[in-house]
């Protein structure tokens, strides 16, 4: 699956070394180094100098974003569904100095609150094979687009200008769509829930929705001309307005929610729209927190439909903790435009490495044994490192204590699944 990734994008590399190296690079990123930087990576591939990856990064000839459709493309084909679904979110990376490419004070999700950092606005692609992260731009606030001299030091094109993060999320599914990318829907956070302009576009390339909200939205209400609050809508339902459903299995077993479809709210105000709108509204029932969803679609649609459309937008979440975790995607120390676009894009690439090694264990033929759980991402990377890259130990021995992993596991996870189905159960 390596050598099926990386061949894919090859040929944009004009010569043999930086080829070669990219390849290094990639192979470096799926071992288990703890820092994965040009010198780790160097170290790794056996270079006696980390000059062959930092020119990769900063000077070699090739272009990330040809590569990066290399991979898309991949991506679909492997785990291409009609029913596949978009995922948009961003994610913050922690910066010191002022001269990281986007880097300024602003809020990230990743810490919570306003610190100095980088954030970069990712597009997953999800289907019933499995998801990975398959498109990326950072982001660049007025700060920096306002200041053409910062943004030549960092080598930012004299064509980019300020964009919002929804304009990124635009960018980006609209460069899907056009990749013949197979997909139905779109989800995403509030964040870009809200924002209207997103809503229009994606109806304009007829793909349905599942798009968060704030709970302060305004619905509009019949023809359109009223609109209420989404929280107050959902005080005025009666209980039977409510039913429970799954959105899709977590760690710990079926993830229930309480759920009300408000089917026949108002259009947006777009006299060509012939679609369907409504309000997804889902309740923790624990908790009693509530979370809403505008929802379109160009034909008819069912609440479980919706509602698993609502529980796919995780999966983007997973892909940035395998991101993270598994191929270094926030270890990058690179300041540069170019260079942030080189190493993401690679870090992308072995992600999907990873994601589609999962795929293809699932499928029909590969199927693993009632006591065991499916291979996971990080199994698939701990026995790419074993087996492939370093072996240490036979492949007897490291495939036993793969299967003694992933038995203890799926003990665990009969246990987790049996005590949330018995919390459901009691009255």
């Amino acid at each position: 699956m390596i050598d099926l990734v990386t061949d894919a994008f090859a040929g944009r590399f004009g010569r043999v070394e930086p080829r070669r190296t990219a390849v290094q690079f990639v192979t470096g990123l799926l071992t288990d180094l703890e820092i994965k930087t040009c010198w780790q990576l160097a170290e790794q591939a056996g270079h006696g100098r980390p000059d062959a990856m930092q020119r990769l990064l900063y000077r070699a000839k090739w272009d990330a974003d040809a590569v990066r459709d290399d991979v898309r493309q991949v991506v679909a084909d492997r785990l291409g569904d009609p029913d596949g679904v978009l995922v948009v979110d961003e994610t913050g990376d922690l910066k010191k100095g002022t001269h990281t490419v986007g880097v300024q004070r602003q809020y990230t999700g990743t810490a919570g609150r306003i610190e100095n950092a980088q954030v970069g606005v990712f597009l997953a692609y999800a289907s019933r094979h499995g998801h990975t992260l398959i498109d990326r731009r950072v982001y660049l606030p007025k700060s920096w687009t306002g200041d053409r001299q910062r943004c030549q030091q960092a080598g930012v094109p004299d064509d980019i200008t300020f964009a919002t993060r929804s304009e990124l999320a635009d960018h980006m599914i609209t460069a899907a769509v056009n990749a013949l990318v197979p997909a139905r829907w779109v989800a995403a956070d509030e964040a870009y829930g809200n924002n209207t302009g997103l809503r229009a576009r994606l109806r304009a390339l007829r793909l349905g929705y599942v798009l968060a909200v704030s709970r302060d939205h305004l619905v509009p209400i019949g023809a359109g001309k009223t609109r209420c609050r989404a929280d107050q809508l959902a005080t005025d339902l009666p209980a039977t307005g409510w039913t429970r459903r799954s959105a899709g299995d977590g760690s710990k077993g079926p993830r229930f929610y309480d759920w009300a479809w408000l089917a026949d709210v108002g259009a947006d105000g777009d006299p060509d729209d012939d679609g369907r709108h409504s309000l997804l509204i889902r309740r923790n029932n624990s908790t009693g927190e509530l979370a809403f969803y505008r929802c379109w679609t160009p034909g008819p649609v069912t609440l479980a439909q919706l509602v698993r459309v609502a529980g796919i937008r995780w999966t983007v979440e997973e892909s940035f903790q395998a991101g993270k975790g598994q191929v270094g995607l926030d270890q990058h120390q690179v300041r540069r435009w170019t260079s942030w676009h080189r190493f993401t894009t690679l870090a992308l690439a072995a992600l999907a490495i990873l994601a589609l090694c999962t795929a293809t264990s699932r499928t029909p033929e590969h199927h693993g044994q009632d006591d065991m759980i499916e291979l996971t991402v990080n199994e698939i990377r701990r026995l790419i490192n074993v087996l492939l890259i370093r072996p240490t130990h036979s492949i007897a021995y490291s495939l036993r204590w793969s299967t003694w992993r992933r038995r203890h596991q799926a003990r665990a996870k009969r246990a987790h699944y049996a005590r949330r189905l018995n919390l459901e159960l009691q009255p």
